[in-house]
């Protein structure tokens, strides 16, 4: 039986005796929560889609689009951090302020590319955060890096430059925007790492949608554009869907390794392209279809390793951070 209850997990600042031990041997609670997860995050980049195009009204400029993510998901993560209470002091505001500058240029550049892009080909091309992650971990963290791992950051990479459409004579911008919003957000797993050794998840969250959200209404306001209201009504869903998203990831992490759960989170490249198939009929070219499957393979091969690498090193390694999408 599924476990429905949903949980944040606390991190080493967390008062000792209300933290209650990981239920890590929760393998089918795990999937369900990850696949519900790959569900929203899916429809989310839907959801930017729509907003960015004529679908709903005049295309918003994808900086409004991040605004209205940013202000509904912090609604609900300020929710249920005023019914959880979790300690918000912290001694990493500057981390957190290059976490979510990350972060919000992560997510902004996806939103762009989604306009531009088949959504199945921007979801691919995001897959490389853990490969740069990898890669930026060697000068910034010191980690040393392997054969395997290289192979596989090379099959990525190769997957991304035949997304990139090299010598057809167009070059996709929107595989471009996404490869920006790859890198940053790769950025922005190395910082959470660091961040998520001295303060809950759940603290994590509000303090990035709570800094994300004055950014985005920074650089939102001086261009904005009225929104419809199908188009609120579609902000508030983005927002709310990524929320909700983000809280049953950190559940599925919480009740299985991540070697055995991460390759469940590739589904997510399945639900776009079958969104975006049923409601703007585009579909995956050749090319896209070997870029994406190259890229798979190379994070695939990643994720593998880094569960032998968990296997061998006591403790298990940490768990990987919600999305920010």
């Amino acid at each position: 039986m599924v476990s429905g209850r949903l949980t944040f997990a606390q991190g080493p600042s967390a008062p000792g005796p209300q933290a209650a031990p990981e239920p890590r041997d929760q393998p089918r609670a795990a999937i369900a929560f990850m696949v519900g997860a790959t569900v929203l995050i899916a429809a989310t980049t839907l959801l930017a889609k729509a907003l960015g195009t004529a679908a709903l009204g005049t295309a918003l400029p994808p900086l409004q689009v991040t605004f209205g993510r940013y202000l509904f998901a912090a609604l609900a993560i300020f929710a249920a951090a005023a019914v959880l209470r979790p300690p918000m002091t912290t001694r990493q505001a500057r981390w957190h302020l290059a976490r979510i500058l990350c972060g919000w240029g992560g997510v902004t550049l996806m939103f762009a590319s989604v306009a531009l892009i088949p959504l199945a080909e921007a979801t691919a091309i995001t897959f490389l955060n853990p490969i740069f992650a990898m890669i930026l971990a060697i000068p910034l963290l010191g980690e040393q890096v392997g054969r395997v791992r290289w192979t596989a950051a090379v099959i990525a990479l190769a997957g991304a430059i035949v997304l990139l459409r090299p010598g057809t004579g167009v070059l996709e911008w929107g595989a471009l925007l996404a490869l920006g919003a790859a890198v940053l957000l790769g950025t922005e797993v190395l910082i959470i790492k660091r961040l998520t050794r001295h303060e809950s998840l759940l603290a994590t969250l509000v303090w990035a949608n709570g800094l994300g959200l004055v950014i985005a209404a920074s650089t939102a306001l001086p261009g904005w554009q009225p929104p419809t209201m199908a188009q609120w009504a579609g902000l508030a869903a983005l927002g709310l869907t990524m929320a909700a998203a983000q809280g049953l990831f950190v559940n599925a992490m919480a009740r299985a390794d991540a070697s055995f759960i991460t390759p469940f989170g590739y589904l997510t490249l399945v639900f776009a392209g079958l969104y975006d198939a049923a409601l703007f009929d585009v579909w995956l070219d050749g090319l896209g279809w070997v870029g994406a499957a190259l890229i798979l393979m190379g994070a695939g091969l990643l994720a593998w390793r880094e569960g032998q690498r968990s296997k061998a090193a006591k403790p298990l390694a940490q768990r990987p951070p919600p999305p920010e999408g």
